[in-house]
């Protein structure tokens, strides 16, 4: 499974559509453990195009602190699973408090 994300200085980037980087990281859902890691840099923000060009990165889901209602909409449409409200946390952290069930998670950070 590959989670992505929105990371700025190594850590959770609150505001998805405008963060630095996305960590994209493999995981073994079984094994409950990290297979890879990588640092992507996205496209310029445009409305709409983050859900479809992480979808075309792999992206099974997306684990950010806030999002906009239209991006999840977008990405439940492609079938990308999307976590809001998740804590200012180093992308291992969160990927692993993911697949061992302990991700806890806030309100969604983002207010459109």
């Amino acid at each position: 499974m590959r989670i992505a994300i929105p990371t700025e200085n190594g850590r959770l980037c609150t505001h998805f559509g405008h963060c630095q980087t996305f960590a994209l990281i493999d995981v073994d859902t079984d094994g409950k453990q990290i297979l890879a890691s990588a640092e992507v840099v996205p496209p310029p923000h445009e409305p709409g195009l983050l859900p479809r060009w992480l979808k075309e990165q792999g992206a099974q889901v997306v684990i950010a602190g806030g999002m906009g209602g239209r991006a999840v909409a977008l990405f439940g449409a492609a079938g990308v699973e999307v976590i809001t409200g998740a804590p200012s946390e180093t992308p291992e952290a969160l990927a692993l408090a993911y697949v061992t069930g302990t991700l806890e998670q806030g309100d969604n950070a983002c207010d459109h």
